[in-house]
């Protein structure tokens, strides 16, 4: 089935742009639903892209934008959590997949795409890993009855505008000497750019129906390696003191009333997992694993401003 109208959930969001310029440039018909449509321009100009201002929590507003879609895509997913807001890691990824589950079944919506993340287990040591995981469970139960989902795992995604190597690069930029939680942490980065090709692939072949993918690059990077890597391509010298494990539980704690959550103690509950895949995803959907250094450099070295604008004029055929 060729799939030629696509409703996103999370699409204004780091890899949700960039899947969303990519269906785009194959002329798939995408639907966006935002709380904010406005201050997404950049999207907003993507030939047909079409931003829909809607809550996504709301399962009345899910089955009317639901309808006469191919294909449902959800992106959906948080790292801490603002109850002031109503953003918990159960509203965002148990009930929120319900809710999609409960549309998709309401609208003969058959086909589903899920990004969850590496680790995702409904007894995981996080917070965030048990909700995804027993996000990952609902759907499994729907599977090949009234739905045919895909569910993606991805490791610590990177690319221009990351939350990875960006928010060590900000760090970085202010401090001589950085005091790194985790620092034996292990994960695999997963090019963003490789993550939008899975779905592309995934979208269209039904073998991949009722599949779970893991996806990684193909490095693999503790904490520490991923910060030293950073400071190394943008030329600065900075001390990295990797701090035992009663000292990163109490920076957790600290950090998780700092405005913006750098690092929470749920984060930290998560790093004492290793983030790196126990098969090649990427490889099964055909896709060659973009490295590390073949990408990084472009956004956090000299170059990158111009790289960026380089990709923008690609998507836009200029």
């Amino acid at each position: 089935m060729q799939y030629r109208s696509v409703c996103v959930l999370g699409g204004t969001g780091f890899v949700g742009r960039h899947l969303a310029a990519r269906l785009a440039r194959d002329g798939v018909q995408v639907k966006i639903l935002t709380r904010h449509a406005q201050g997404h321009e950049a999207l907003s100009v993507l030939p047909t892209v079409r931003l829909v201002t809607a809550d996504c929590h709301d399962p009345a507003v899910l089955e009317r934008e639901f309808r006469g879609m191919d294909a449902v895509i959800n992106l959906v997913g948080i790292l801490n959590e603002s109850k002031r807001r109503g953003a918990t890691f159960r509203q965002a990824h148990v009930e929120l997949t319900r809710k999609v589950l409960d549309a998709c079944t309401k609208t003969g919506v058959r086909r589903l795409l899920h990004m969850s993340s590496l680790g995702a287990d409904a007894s995981g040591p996080s917070q965030n890993l048990r909700s995804k995981g027993e996000a990952e469970g609902l759907i499994q139960v729907h599977s090949n009855r009234e739905l045919e989902p895909t569910i993606f795992q991805p490791s610590a995604i990177f690319g221009p505008e990351d939350t990875l190597f960006n928010r060590f690069a900000g760090l970085l930029r202010l401090m001589p000497v950085i005091p790194l939680a985790c620092p034996d942490a292990r994960l695999k980065p997963v090019y963003v750019g490789d993550v939008v090709e899975a779905f592309l692939a995934a979208l269209g072949d039904r073998s991949t129906i009722g599949q779970r993918y893991q996806l990684c690059g193909p490095d693999v990077m503790s904490l520490r390696e991923i910060v030293e890597y950073t400071a190394a391509t943008m030329g600065k010298r900075r001390w990295i003191v990797g701090l035992p494990d009663l000292l990163a539980r109490l920076q957790a704690r600290v950090m998780e009333w700092v405005p913006g959550k750098p690092f929470t103690r749920d984060n930290y509950r998560s790093l004492q997992v290793d983030n790196v895949c126990n098969e090649d995803g990427l490889a099964r959907l055909g896709i060659e694993a973009s490295g590390v250094d073949a990408v990084v450099p472009n956004y956090l070295g000299s170059q990158g401003l111009r790289a960026r604008f380089a990709d923008m004029r690609r998507v836009a055929k200029r």
